[in-house]
């Protein structure tokens, strides 16, 4: 395969794996057939369109060619009387057409894998599996624990889901409020993971960027009276107004003070502060609201040194009420330092328990090198390039170390 076909696969496997996973669990009912089925399948686009070509609907081809080879796999299990392959074949052939509030079938997979039944990390860390397509590995790098650990969690998660008959189907209204928290964290995390790769060579994945917003824009239209939808939804929109300004041409990481403004989309920054104003017109303020409104402070400043840093501080002490997390309190250090300088931010950062972060140790580095303590400052630099995955984070994090002088 030349490295153009290649390209092609990786692009449709990134664009379209949760898409088609969601539309075969619909199909079949069950996970590991999915999951399975569209591998095959894209297991057959490596080795048949560099001879036939991009189909002109790769996506449509993926899901009939996985939907197909399943159900020929399932007709050879069931005639040797497997009973789990007889239940598979008739979901299939008698596929409801289900009417309810969530009809995307990426949205409602996130719904089943948000059911109260799995334990909130497990939940998120299925539907990253399922719709983000991530590996075990970059699941495990994000929840910081050992790869075996992770596959044995999204094994049992799947079994549970299968032997406790968690059916796959839209939920109720009455359901979608008590769901709403998971769901939101899970299409966050995406988010996450995309704008910022826990591990690897990409600094981004786009894809798993414009899946989010567009789960998040569905959200708006599910549940347009959740005010925290429409928080998330805004907070997204701001931060993903910043990504052409991030890297270089070369691909080097721009930290925030430093990005060009001129790059940053202004469109996406309109329409989030649109969002952010008419949340704070509701007055019902959550964590994603509130995290809306800080970035939005960011986007109102036209360079760096006009950024309200004292409003973004009072934004990060209401975040703190609502969630009381040493990763927020890190945050909120950060801004401290610009209203009353590092020595003040280094004593709240020295108060956190985060060894594992490399973050912390980043930020704890960059106020020690301003305080003159550059000793400390390279240390804190080598601790933090030793616990960062992602190389163009990693590579950022060399260059400031050598930038100084212990």
């Amino acid at each position: 395969m030349t490295g153009r076909e290649t390209t092609d696969v990786e692009r449709v496997f990134g664009a379209e794996y949760g898409r088609a996973v969601a539309v075969l669990v619909r199909v079949f009912g069950d996970i590991d057939i999915a999951e399975e089925a569209v591998q095959d399948a894209f297991a057959a686009a490596i080795e048949k369109w560099p001879s036939s070509g991009v189909p002109p609907s790769p996506a449509g081809w993926i899901i009939t060619t996985a939907r197909n080879r399943a159900i020929d796999r399932l007709r050879r299990e069931a005639s040797r009387a497997g009973r789990h392959a007889q239940a598979a074949l008739l979901h299939a052939e008698d596929e409801p057409v289900e009417e309810g509030p969530v009809r995307d079938d990426r949205l409602r997979l996130i719904f089943t894998c948000c059911h109260p039944a799995l334990a909130p990390a497990v939940r998120v860390a299925l539907t990253l599996r399922l719709l983000g397509g991530l590996t075990t590995a970059e699941i495990a790098h994000a929840f910081l624990v050992p790869e075996p650990t992770m596959a044995q969690r999204l094994v049992r998660a799947k079994n549970k889901i299968r032997d406790a008959r968690i059916p796959y189907r839209v939920p109720g209204d009455a359901d979608l409020p008590d769901r709403l928290r998971a769901v939101l964290a899970v299409v966050y995390l995406v988010f996450n993971e995309g704008y910022t790769a826990s591990s690897g060579d990409r600094l981004v994945r786009e894809d798993l960027c414009a899946e989010a917003i567009r789960l998040g824009r569905l959200l708006t239209e599910l549940m347009p009276d959740e005010p925290e939808v429409w928080g998330l939804l805004a907070l997204m929109l701001l931060i993903e107004s910043r990504r052409a300004a991030r890297t270089t041409s070369g691909g080097e990481l721009v930290l925030l003070s430093e990005q060009d403004r001129d790059r940053w989309d202004r469109a996406l920054i309109a329409e989030g502060q649109d969002i952010v104003r008419r949340c704070l017109r509701r007055d019902q303020p959550g964590p994603y609201q509130i995290q809306a409104a800080i970035n939005a402070v960011h986007s109102d400043a036209p360079i760096a040194a006009a950024t309200d840093w004292a409003q973004i501080v009072t934004l990060y002490d209401q975040l703190l009420t609502f969630t009381p997390t040493p990763i927020v309190a890190l945050n909120r250090a950060v801004a401290v330092a610009e209203v009353d300088g590092p020595a003040a931010s280094l004593s709240l950062v020295d108060e956190l328990d985060l060894p594992n972060f490399h973050l912390y140790h980043a930020i704890r580095a960059d106020l020690l090198h301003r305080l003159g303590r550059d000793a400390e400052a390279a240390q804190s630099y080598d601790a933090a390039v030793e616990r960062t995955e992602n190389a163009a984070e990693r590579d950022l994090l060399r260059r400031k170390r050598a930038a100084i002088d212990p």
